[in-house]
């Protein structure tokens, strides 16, 4: 069999296991990438010449892991003999500070909309925690407002999820679905949710999803339903988003726990 039709294979068992698409995508470019790279039989010496070229420390790291994903799965399904992949390096990147949406900036977002349609858009972004691309692809059909969720029927990992609707959400939309029984519930592509949201003057779609995870926490939402709801396969997400904010959601726990 050639390289690609064992990067073939591997993408299908991935997807199979419900893991993230764009993911394998990424892991097969780079698969092919450090192949082209080497000039006879890869070996741990390749790889990490090849990953010491990598633009960035994340960048490095990504590639590393897709090495040791696609060596792991290679090992167990008779593909390329790549015992090595497991010492592949794995290059320690500090975490960066993320941009995380505020009470105040959703606040000041929410004063700056004029119309109905971008308030439910803020206010849709503050309380599900859903993507921009999900949120555009949000139906009439998927949305409960009796029962206060939403259904996300395709997401990043590829499994549909519940997501919450907050009461001032509920309000915005059985406004906003008066003589609309279906189709796409705010028929905005990604582009224009983003749009708007730089009409605001708010903060950028991934922050949302960030101050969505630490609202919810510092509201005394469980990290295991911060996960389930957000659609991560992981409660590693979860740290990764509110990890700058540790200390202040902690403290913010002590003050609402203690006299």
């Amino acid at each position: 069999m050639e390289l690609n039709d064992y990067l073939n294979e591997f993408s299908a068992d991935w997807h199979l296991e419900g893991r993230a698409k764009a993911t394998v995508v990424s892991y097969c470019r780079f698969v092919r990438e450090f192949v082209s790279h080497c000039d006879g039989e890869p070996t741990l010496g390749d790889a990490k010449c090849w990953l010491a070229l990598s633009p960035s420390a994340e960048t490095a790291r990504y590639r590393a892991r897709a090495l040791r994903a696609f060596g792991k799965w290679s090992s167990a399904n008779n593909g390329p003999i790549w015992e090595w992949s497991n010492k592949v390096p794995l290059t320690t990147v500090k975490p960066q500070p993320q941009p995380t949406v505020t009470k105040v900036e959703y606040e000041a977002a929410l004063g700056a909309a004029k119309c109905l349609r971008d308030r439910l858009v803020i206010e849709l972004l503050w309380s599900t925690g859903m993507r921009v691309s999900e949120l555009s692809r949000l139906a009439v059909e998927d949305v409960f407002v009796s029962e206060r969720y939403v259904v996300v029927r395709q997401s990043k990992a590829g499994k549909p999820r519940l997501a919450p609707l907050s009461e001032a959400t509920c309000r915005l939309v059985r406004r906003h679905l008066q003589g609309r029984p279906e189709g796409s519930l705010l028929k905005m592509s990604r582009t224009a949710i983003q749009l708007v949201l730089r009409r605001l003057g708010a903060p950028s779609p991934h922050a949302w999803r960030r101050g969505w995870a630490v609202n919810a926490l510092r509201n005394g939402v469980s990290q295991t339903s911060v996960q389930v709801a957000a659609g991560w396969s992981s409660g590693a997400m979860v740290s990764r988003y509110t990890s700058s904010l540790s200390s202040d959601l902690s403290i913010h726990e002590f003050s609402q726990k203690l006299p």
